[in-house]
């Protein structure tokens, strides 16, 4: 999955929502679910996701939206399985943001 946004020390939940196109409520959801998600708060309350809560956030989407992973069975594959599989998940993403940038050159030739 590609998404389309800036490169930032932080961003809000809003722009985390709007990239995966799911409500901000689900946002939350996984953050009360998964431990790795641990976004900053500043004093209003307001969530501010680092990179690698983007780069977490990609992978739980990837097993419960993409290969139909239940919320158990994603906490269990984090687990058990996250040095190895988050490794995995990042080649792939890179591959996958070469392959957009292809694609645009492509279409600009």
């Amino acid at each position: 999955m590609h998404l389309d946004l800036p490169e930032k020390r932080y961003y809000s939940i809003g722009e985390v929502a709007k990239a995966f196109k799911v409500n901000t409520s689900l946002i939350r959801f996984w953050e009360k679910e998964f431990d790795v998600l641990k976004p900053k708060k500043n004093a209003k309350g307001n969530r501010k996701f680092t990179p690698d809560d983007i780069k977490n956030l990609k992978f739980i989407y990837h097993l419960v939206k993409e290969r139909g992973f239940t919320l158990e069975g994603a906490k269990t594959h984090l687990k058990e399985e996250k040095k190895q599989a988050l490794s995995n998940f990042d080649i792939i993403s890179k591959l996958e943001n070469i392959k957009v940038q292809l694609i645009k050159i492509k279409e600009n030739l």
